[in-house]
């Protein structure tokens, strides 16, 4: 596999929505030019690897022009879930065949009926880009383009959303292909986080609350001291990432003493670790670790099931209350610490009392959830080895792209 970086754009339009368009407008050119070095290459030289096609992200599909001009069919990669494609499509008819408008669901008591969904969801659970007039027409514009490609590759196993791939496969749309879960299988471990690693290896088996909020996961101070008052008074071992907050200030990833109230590091020291980073699949795949407090983006989502931990779910932004939703009520995956909350929203502070309440859930040992993430961690596995659902999608796959090689 070869990487190729392309040039910085220097002017791009403030907006959000077009932004992303002046991106891929701007870097057309400069990936026709390298497409076009392989296809020279492979004319000269027979041993040359041939053009087979193009794969574009899902929001990158502005770019299926390419694919014409040099005759070759594309794909759409989604790096979410099927039930958040479906949502997507789903939307893309309100707008243009039912003329709605999406934005106005922001606030809504609206319960909308999503076909990749059994249980009807509250229209405010929408990703947050669907509230934004700018930002809602690439999300619609992304989901009207992928009907037009050979195929939809998804980040996502046939068992875990059974649902909605089957929903998806009754509406016309391309061929889909699940060949999820794509998760870091290897070792992300490094020298700095040897002292965590080293200290999770001496806790007992599924004994460790892990908190991790995605690279852009934060908290006000505030909250950052009621998720600290709530780990100190619910007893349990503990490993938390923690990012600077949005609100307040911390020198650096490790400079916790002004963030967490007084103390706390001293009278946790024997209970748990506060650290800026940690690798999370690492984290994950660990025996000591037995729940996980997620901000629910769907990778986290894949890595917690692969390794059958159970997740307390507590969204903060983009789709992750869709996600969220999707794990609690539609697969009973999950537990809930607050699925309505939202980074920046009214959603106010989460108290202690509940965030206690939602560790010791996802830490039960004989729970119900337990015992269906361990089943769908036993399904994640079986999907990815030889004659399972997502080796064999991602055969069909590859039968289809050498099918229409030029």
């Amino acid at each position: 596999m070869r990487f190729i970086e392309l040039p910085s754009l220097d002017e791009l339009r403030s907006s959000k929505g077009i932004w992303l368009d002046s991106l891929i407008e701007g870097q057309k050119p400069h990936v026709k030019e390298f497409v076009s070095k392989i296809v020279s290459k492979s004319e000269l030289s027979p041993d040359s690897p041939q053009l087979a096609g193009f794969v574009f992200d899902a929001f990158c599909t502005g770019m299926k022009d390419l694919a014409g001009e040099f005759g070759v069919p594309w794909y759409v990669f989604s790096s979410s879930g099927a039930a958040f494609l479906g949502c997507l499509l789903y939307l893309q008819a309100l707008h243009d065949e039912q003329n709605v408008d999406i934005t106005e669901f922001k606030n809504s008591d609206a319960e909308l009926e999503i076909p990749s969904f059994v249980n009807p969801m509250a229209a405010r659970l929408l990703p947050s880009m669907t509230f934004r007039k700018d930002t809602v027409l690439v999300l619609v514009g992304a989901a009207r383009r992928l009907r037009e490609a050979s195929g939809i590759v998804v980040n996502t196993f046939v068992e875990l959303e059974s649902h909605a791939v089957n929903s998806l496969s009754k509406i016309g749309i391309p061929p889909l292909y699940p060949v999820g879960p794509i998760v870091n299988l290897g070792s992300d471990q490094s020298d700095n986080n040897s002292e965590i690693m080293e200290w999770l290896d001496v806790q007992p088996p599924s004994s460790v609350v892990f908190l991790c909020f995605g690279s852009l996961g934060s908290f006000c101070v505030d909250q950052v001291k009621e998720i600290a008052y709530a780990l100190e008074h619910s007893g349990k071992q503990f490993l938390w990432v923690l990012r600077n907050p949005s609100q307040g200030k911390m020198e650096s990833a490790s400079d916790f003493q002004e963030t967490l109230p007084e103390g706390f590091l001293d009278r946790t020291i024997e209970l748990g670790r506060v650290t800026g980073w940690a690798p999370q699949a690492g984290i994950l795949a660990h025996r000591a670790i037995g729940g996980f407090v997620s901000h629910c983006g769907w990778n986290s989502i894949l890595e917690s099931i692969h390794f059958g931990v159970p997740i307390a779910a507590w969204p903060i932004y983009a789709e992750q209350q869709f996600n969220a939703f999707q794990m609690v009520i539609e697969l009973g995956l999950a537990g809930e610490i607050k699925i309505e909350y939202s980074e920046g929203s009214n959603s106010g502070i989460v108290s202690a009392d509940s965030i206690k309440k939602g560790i010791e859930g996802v830490m039960e040992k004989d729970s119900e959830i337990r015992k269906r993430v361990k089943n769908m961690s036993e399904a994640s596995k079986k999907a990815l080895t030889d004659g399972g659902s997502s080796h064999s999608s991602l055969g069909r796959l590859i039968a289809d792209v050498m099918s229409n090689i030029p």
